[in-house]
């Protein structure tokens, strides 16, 4: 028996590390460099972001190559006719199965763990390697397309000179009045940055500002200089996303937003009951009363995507064992030594069945109408289509 585990053992991993190699190669080739290139990233910069979304890339990878090489194994086996030699010697198939599920439950507890590398180590050296080429990525963008736009500024540029922009325009916010847009033109501009001040400095020379459109301020053949926080040009709109937090920021979050979600909805109590009591029955009517709903309904909605986040991790992960479970026993059933063909027979009604449910599970949590352990509910039909095809497998 020990022979028969080392054989399954040893045939699954070197079809699932030989797999996920290429899967995981193919998806930051194509992926990851494409969109770095795009973003003006140099070589320099797609080397160092490797290591960073390596962990992205192999929780999307992992569950395919689980899928694909229990369906490999085990239909060679079958195909083999290997099954059907170990039940003429009173073996029965879980004797071959059991290693698979043993495999998974650790890859699946492993793709858990990388789900919150992901989010925490890898994000932030994903966004450290970006800052620290802002300069590079601005003049590449400026070169190829005439303009850059970040969250704090964008501007349009007739030529680039080597590092000289030759009349930009840089629209911005004042940093003094949040609600007054600057506009500056002027004949060139150079940005240089410094990575440990944590700042890149524009320096404008020859121009005017714009403040809303009515001109403030010319400064002719002078310069003009202004330093931006490089952290605030990487501002993704995910900083708060539950989907982009650890595991031990979920849980302070939703301590903090449960007290919030707690503390102001006693708030409006009172002030109902207060205006009530005084009879300003006009001011119970008031549009006040909609923007406290709205935001009363906004901290309830973070609430559940807080809830739902653990949960759908752990769902995601163990997909693993729940692929393996059904992709082994419909393999050794269909008998088919083509390693494609009993991929697909699995793949094809996963991608049908499976995704669908979860995405389902995940709305329906985020929005509050079912409870959050609804996210499982794909992985459990899997399962219960796994044990019905086991079950058949071992009996006959």
């Amino acid at each position: 028996m020990k022979t028969i585990t080392r054989y399954v053992l040893s045939e699954l991993t070197k079809v699932f590390l030989v797999t996920l190699s290429v899967m995981t190669a193919l998806m930051l080739i194509f992926g990851v460099a494409k969109e770095a290139v795009s973003e003006g990233l140099g070589l320099v910069q797609i080397l160092q972001l490797v290591p960073y979304i390596l962990p992205d890339a192999l929780r999307f990878t992992i569950p395919g190559t689980v899928l694909f090489a229990v369906a490999s194994v085990y239909g060679r086996m079958a195909g083999s006719n290997e099954i059907v030699a170990l039940k003429s010697m009173g073996i029965s198939p879980w004797a071959v199965l059991w290693p698979a599920y043993v495999l998974t439950i650790l890859v699946s507890a492993a793709t858990v763990v990388l789900n919150d590398v992901a989010v925490s180590w890898g994000r932030a050296g994903v966004r450290t390697v970006i800052i620290e080429a802002v300069e590079q990525v601005a003049y590449s963008r400026l070169k190829l397309h005439g303009e850059f736009s970040s969250p704090q500024f964008t501007v349009n540029v007739r030529d680039v000179q080597g590092k000289e922009l030759i009349q930009p325009t840089f629209t911005m916010q004042n940093p003094r009045k949040p609600d007054e847009t600057l506009t500056i033109r002027c004949a060139s501009a150079e940005l240089s940055t410094n990575p440990d001040d944590g700042v890149l400095t524009v320096t404008f020379f020859d121009g005017y500002i714009k403040a809303n459109g009515v001109l403030d301020v010319r400064f002719p053949g002078q310069e003009f200089k202004r330093d931006i926080d490089l952290e605030s040009l990487r501002i993704d709109g995910h900083d708060w996303s539950p989907s982009w937090m650890p595991f031990s920021q979920l849980r302070e979050q939703l301590i903090v937003r449960r007290d919030e979600y707690g503390e102001h909805r006693r708030e409006m109590v009172a002030k109902a009951a207060l205006q009530t009591l005084t009879g300003d029955f006009y001011a119970l009517t008031d549009e006040e009363w909609d923007t406290e709903a709205r935001v009363h309904r906004e901290i309830d909605f973070l609430i559940h995507r807080l809830e739902t986040e653990p949960p759908r991790r752990w769902s995601n992960g163990f997909s693993c064992l729940c692929f393996a479970l059904v992709g082994g026993a419909v393999a050794i059933r269909r008998r088919n030594a083509s390693f494609l063909s009993s991929f697909f027979v699995c793949f094809l009604p996963i991608l049908a069945v499976y995704y669908p449910l979860l995405a389902f599970g995940v709305q329906q949590a985020k929005n509050g109408s079912l409870p959050p352990e609804i996210v499982w509910l794909g992985n459990g039909v899997l399962l219960v289509w796994g044990a019905w095809e086991l079950r058949r497998v071992i009996r006959y």
